[in-house]
Order: C-alpha cells, then sequence, then structure tokens
C-alpha cells in the first residue's frame, strides 16, 4: 500500500479533532500507513468456511444461574443497610 501523505493524516486528525504539530504529522504517518499495510496483509487470508466468531475462544460464565427464592424480609434488608429512615433505605442526594 502506498504510504498516507501528511494532508490525509491532517484530514483523520480534524476528523478526530486533534490538532498535530509538522512533527506529529509525520510521526503519525509512517505509524498509521504500518498499520493499514497490516490491515492489508490480514484482508488477504482465505476465511472462506470460517464461521464468524465474538471471541477467540470459548466463553464460559463463572455466574452462577440466576434462579428466584425466597425474598430477605424487610427487617433483614434494613438491618443490613448503611443508613435507614423508617422502613426505608437512605441514600445520598443525587439530585436537587
Amino acid at each position: 500500500m502506498e504510504s498516507l501523505t501528511a494532508d490525509e493524516v491532517r484530514y483523520i486528525a480534524k476528523l478526530a479533532n486533534l490538532y498535530l504539530t509538522e512533527d506529529e504529522v509525520e510521526m503519525y504517518r509512517h505509524q498509521l500507513t504500518g498499520i493499514l499495510d497490516h490491515v492489508q496483509s490480514l484482508q488477504e487470508i482465505d476465511t472462506e468456511g470460517v464461521e464468524p466468531t465474538g471471541h477467540a475462544t470459548e466463553v464460559n460464565t463463572v455466574l452462577r444461574d440466576d434462579e428466584p427464592g425466597t425474598p430477605l424480609e424487610r427487617d433483614q434488608v434494613l438491618a443490613n443497610a448503611p443508613s435507614t429512615s423508617g422502613e426505608f433505605i437512605r441514600v445520598r442526594t443525587v439530585l436537587d
């Protein structure tokens, strides 16, 4: 792939609302060209017959199944709350 031009790097920076010095433009021109070359090489890989996946390995959850159970009594819940007001759990004010 051809190297990106300095103007192309400035355009990309403008899209990202970034201000780049001329030294940074040159540095990113080389880095972005390298990234695009790598992506180009990945596009050349034959993926015919490969199933799409969201993960490279099998995903296993370590959480228990969510099963309904008996709810706690109000007194038990209030006993564990850091602050209460009557029959309610008291929380910090979020909105004025």
